[in-house]
């Protein structure tokens, strides 16, 4: 699939960082693609965070992607923080 801007939505905003959410069926490893998230380079900058539900009606898988790089409209996050690891308890 692709980004869908519509899935994409500020949770907090402060001192020049915004903390997104983003909703998305596609994989946690598509949506860490170079350029996922270009179609929001205006929005998205250096250092924000994007907590990621990915793999939605799948095989889900949560954490949270950093945004890595934004030059000439080019979107990169660094590699995605995982949540959902297994529960020892």
């Amino acid at each position: 699939m692709a980004f869908v801007q519509k899935n994409l939505s500020v949770l907090a905003y402060a001192n020049g960082f915004t903390l997104w959410h983003y909703t998305t069926p596609d994989a946690a490893a598509v949506v860490d693609t170079t350029g996922y998230f270009n179609a929001a380079a205006d929005m998205l900058r250096v250092g924000d965070m994007v907590l990621t539900n990915a793999g939605v009606g799948g095989t889900p898988t949560n954490g949270v992607f950093a945004i890595a790089s934004n030059a000439a409209g080019v979107v990169d996050t660094a590699d995605m923080t995982r949540f959902d690891t297994a529960d020892t308890d």
